[in-house]
């Protein structure tokens, strides 16, 4: 396959879903990915690493590289430590995260994530729970299963479907390669990073 790639798979997931289950309304406390994105409006989030909003400048919030850690994401310990893992395992500087959940006959309608931040970086689920969860990209469709990993090409067209009876929840996570460090880095003037990605803006 061109656009999916299945890197590991028989990740425990339980231990991630107890993090989010001891949070109180740990989905309904953000509301702005399903009010602003139109295309994720049947979605529900937890943003664990956002947008870093001070570095915004003149530029669309789509071509902005730097972000950071949100002050929700201190409620999910064991989820940060596994992305600042997998941006070390996968040789990426960590950038973008969040936790999304898609409920019953809920979907993300067909779209590209286009802008300057998306064509430089990996797209990653973590599939948390799941019937199964169904994506296309391209002309490509896949059927995730919980406790695998996966990248997948989001410049490509791509949408999901929750077609189970049960919440549909995964990790996804962006990284920026190494060999892209550079690319980035003129975009946004920043003249150094951290390449574990812990400390940079990105």
């Amino acid at each position: 396959m061109r656009y999916f790639r299945l890197l590991q798979s028989h990740i425990d997931p339980g231990p991630l879903l107890a993090e989010i289950a001891a949070v109180d309304n740990a989905f309904m406390s953000n509301c702005g990915r399903q009010e602003k994105i139109a295309v994720q409006r049947e979605a529900l989030s937890i943003p664990l690493r956002g947008l870093r909003a001070s570095a915004i400048g003149g530029r669309e919030r789509r071509d902005v590289h730097e972000s950071r850690w949100t002050t929700g994401s201190q409620r999910f310990p064991l989820a940060r430590t596994f992305l600042e893992q997998a941006g070390e395992q996968q040789g990426g500087l960590l950038s973008r995260a969040k936790l999304v959940c898609l409920p019953p006959g809920h979907k993300v309608y067909p779209h590209i994530d286009r802008g300057e931040y998306y064509r430089l970086r990996n797209r990653y689920h973590l599939v948390l729970k799941s019937a199964g969860s169904w994506m296309r990209a391209g002309d490509e469709e896949v059927r995730m299963q919980t406790g695998e990993l996966w990248w997948f090409d989001n410049n490509q067209i791509h949408e999901a479907c929750n077609d189970g009876n049960e919440d549909r929840i995964h990790l996804i996570f962006d990284l920026l390669p190494r060999e892209n460090f550079g690319q980035a880095q003129a975009s946004s003037g920043v003249c150094s990073v951290d390449i574990k990605g812990t400390q940079s803006h990105y």
